[in-house]
């Protein structure tokens, strides 16, 4: 250390001493010489994750029988090998794809689907809500690809719905082997356009008993959005009352249900559905869907 420290003040010592003499010099040559300052520009590593709570939610996928994944498995949807081709994470936009594509239905529907299905108890189906309990559901998702028919036009897919639920004791009061009632809302992005579809009662003097059968439930006329949304980013909110249910776009439009149809509808249990559910069987068609954000309150 000794040694080095000598060399190192002789080394100055020279410097300064020819300094005067070749000072002009030494400033010349720094002047003409370019100067290169290299800044090593960290590696941009980040990504964005969908503003999406999983632990209220089960995935039911176009495989299996057909195969349903809860929590907490669906929290490690990013490393889970099952939900990985059908489930994941878009980290450039900061959104969560739904894949499918025609393939395995449940009992009471004929098409396949990647959809979520609200669990208020984590795990169980058993706990749902009322419209007098109400509820709210609000996402901002976009159709990512989807293929067309023969005729040329896209496929339809539900994005949204509130699906009905006989208790226990309704079910065993007419007989009936499942939970299962109708979908009182269904949403659906159909050529571009925001499709809403409701249930109405064919029968207004049906009785108590009558009104929970399926068959005692119809379709309304439907209602679609002016705004084409095509392929762009859009929000949806469903906003439930007792006797009145709406459904919002984009903040800008808006369609209210609140008749004699929601008020008898009150009978039913609830729960929200959110995802891509394919309407078609045609060889070949898939779709994507994006949802960047979903929330639901009660």
């Amino acid at each position: 250390m000794l040694y080095v420290r000598l060399l190192v003040l002789s080394t100055m010592l020279f410097i300064i001493a020819i300094g005067c003499q070749q000072k002009d010099d030494i400033i010349d040559e720094i002047d003409e010489e370019e100067v290169v300052v290299v800044v090593e520009e960290p590696i941009d590593d980040t990504y964005i994750l969908p503003q999406i709570d999983l632990n209220n939610w089960k995935v039911t996928l176009p495989i299996g029988n057909p195969t349903e994944v809860k929590p907490p498995e669906i929290l490690n949807y990013a490393t889970n090998e099952v939900l990985k081709p059908f489930f994941y994470n878009d980290s450039v936009n900061g959104a969560l794809v739904f894949y499918t594509y025609p393939g395995a239905s449940t009992a009471n529907s004929s098409y396949s689907r990647t959809e979520l299905r609200e669990q208020m108890i984590p795990g169980s189906n058993n706990t749902n809500w009322t419209f007098k309990q109400g509820g709210k559901m609000k996402g901002s998702l976009s159709m990512s690809e989807i293929t067309k028919d023969a005729d040329g036009d896209y496929h339809r897919v539900i994005i949204m719905q509130i699906h009905g639920r006989l208790t226990n004791s309704q079910r065993d009061l007419i007989g009936q082997k499942d939970n299962n009632a109708p979908p009182m809302l269904k949403i659906y992005w159909t050529d571009g356009k925001v499709r809403v579809k409701t249930k109405i009662l064919k029968d207004l003097n049906a009785s108590d008993t009558e009104i929970l059968e399926t068959d005692a439930w119809g379709d309304d006329d439907g209602y679609t959005f002016e705004e084409n949304v095509g392929f762009k980013k859009f929000t949806l909110e469903i906003k439930v009352t007792e006797g009145k249910m709406e459904v919002i776009l984009n903040d800008t439009e808006s369609v209210v249900y609140d008749d004699i149809h929601i008020q008898k509808w009150g009978v039913f249990e609830n729960y929200f559905k959110a995802g891509n559910y394919l309407v078609t069987k045609d060889a070949g068609a898939f779709s994507k869907v994006k949802y960047y954000d979903l929330s639901v309150i009660h």
